[in-house]
């Protein structure tokens, strides 16, 4: 069984531990989980650290279980959030909790015969509690002045948003969780973010009080680059695992966009190569940085990781698309994606097929008129899907349009433009 601790800690994966006493839990086969609230119908690549994390338990030996919070997502974790969270309804927690058990699903091995993981939702035993027996059985466990001191319950009473006492109780909720699986399924290891300390020790001070027993926890950085900006953002918002979410172009793009001086810790993060080979590519990479082989490298590994090996094909191929490769196989979705920045011009359909390739770019803009047209074409300068238009003649046929919605017009090496069908 290799050690998981120093794996997590080579990789820059820990933070803190409740106790020094983990690595002697970890020597052995153990039960460890974090949680997930489904305040999306997906994670985001910010989750993927504790998602790694408990992958990397998983590939030592240890047993991972997966909690999505069906119960604490209907209030919402106020931990390191200056404002409470939109409260979501019973529907649309069950929706985004499908989601998650699918993101969840393309790390963790649910059919290893030795440390199968396991995925649960805490309303299973949460929402069988009244709101008396709640109180009875677990409320009075907790002491206000702990409770209080908790900084994330701090920070916010000291903000002029305020603090709810639905968010207030979300320490209680996630804290009855851990002795849930303490004892239904022996889970000793709670791991997640540093902002979950105060609820992961508030689980481990339940645990002690109900039951006499010790169990632990364990935090993961919450990941910055260089320039201090948190980890998973973008200037169009967040990075989603979902591809219908964040397309596997612009997820792929993200991490080929990585500064570098973050691309080596990225790679020790968000992927399972071997560190020794993480410094061979650093190496490379700084010898040669107009090549930026570690953020390929990094863009690669982790698309294939959340996407398979298919989405990395679909990322690649996206990206030659830009540098004039060819377009087989590529759906209309992909191509809007890619170039979701570039002019656009919308045609009825009867308008477009079956009429000159001329008419369509003067029309578009690309050119400002037929003269300059035929120069571009006979020149060998226009393109078709990436396709040279060869004939002065030719006329939009039905199979330039991809998907029957989308052609891709290009003049030169980079000047491109998209024809849609409205």
């Amino acid at each position: 069984m290799s050690d998981v601790i120093a794996n997590l800690e080579e990789r820059g994966l820990l933070e803190a531990m409740t106790s020094d006493e983990i690595r002697g839990l970890v020597a052995e086969p153990t039960v460890v989980y974090a949680g997930f609230d489904p305040t999306s119908d997906s994670l985001q690549v910010g989750n993927l650290v504790a998602i790694l994390a408990l992958a990397h338990f998983q590939r030592c030996g240890h047993r991972p279980i997966a909690l999505a919070g069906g119960a604490t997502g209907m209030i919402g974790d106020p931990s390191g959030k200056e404002q409470e969270r939109e409260l979501l309804g019973r529907e649309t927690v069950e929706a985004n909790l499908e989601g998650i058990r699918e993101n969840l699903s393309r790390f963790l091995d649910f059919e290893d015969a030795n440390v199968p993981a396991t995925i649960v939702n805490n309303h299973d035993w949460i929402g069988a509690f009244s709101y008396i027996a709640f109180l009875r059985d677990v409320g009075k466990h907790f002491r206000m002045g702990t409770m209080l001191g908790k900084e994330s319950v701090r920070s916010r009473m000291d903000s002029d948003e305020g603090m709810s006492f639905a968010e207030f109780s979300y320490q209680t909720i996630q804290a009855y969780d851990f002795l849930h699986l303490h004892d239904s399924e022996g889970c000793r290891l709670q791991i997640g973010g540093s902002d979950q300390w105060g609820n992961i020790t508030a689980g481990i001070d339940l645990i002690h009080k109900r039951r006499g027993q010790e169990a632990f926890g364990l935090t993961h950085p919450l990941v910055c680059d260089s320039n201090g900006q948190k980890f998973g953002k973008s200037e169009d918002g967040a990075i989603y695992l979902s591809a219908a979410r964040t397309s596997i172009y612009d997820f792929y793009q993200y991490f080929l966009r990585t500064e570098d001086a973050d691309a080596e810790r990225y790679l020790k993060i968000f992927t399972f190569l071997d560190v020794s080979e993480i410094a061979e590519v650093a190496r490379a990479s700084a010898e040669a940085p107009e090549k930026r082989l570690a953020q390929i490298r990094l863009a690669e590994e982790v698309t294939q990781i959340v996407h398979g090996p298919d989405g990395l094909r679909i990322a690649q191929r996206a990206s030659a698309v830009l540098f004039g490769g060819e377009m087989q196989d590529m759906s209309s979705e992909d191509l809007l994606a890619i170039f979701s920045d570039v002019a656009s011009t919308e045609f009825a359909r009867d308008a477009l097929v079956g009429t000159p390739i001329i008419e369509i770019v003067v029309a578009a803009g690309l050119c400002k008129s037929n003269s300059a047209t035929r120069r571009l074409i006979s020149s060998g300068g226009l393109y078709i899907n990436n396709t040279r238009v060869g004939e002065i003649d030719t006329v939009v046929q039905a199979d330039h349009l991809i998907d029957r919605r989308v052609m891709l017009l290009r003049s030169g090496k980079k000047n491109y433009h998209v024809v849609k069908v409205a």
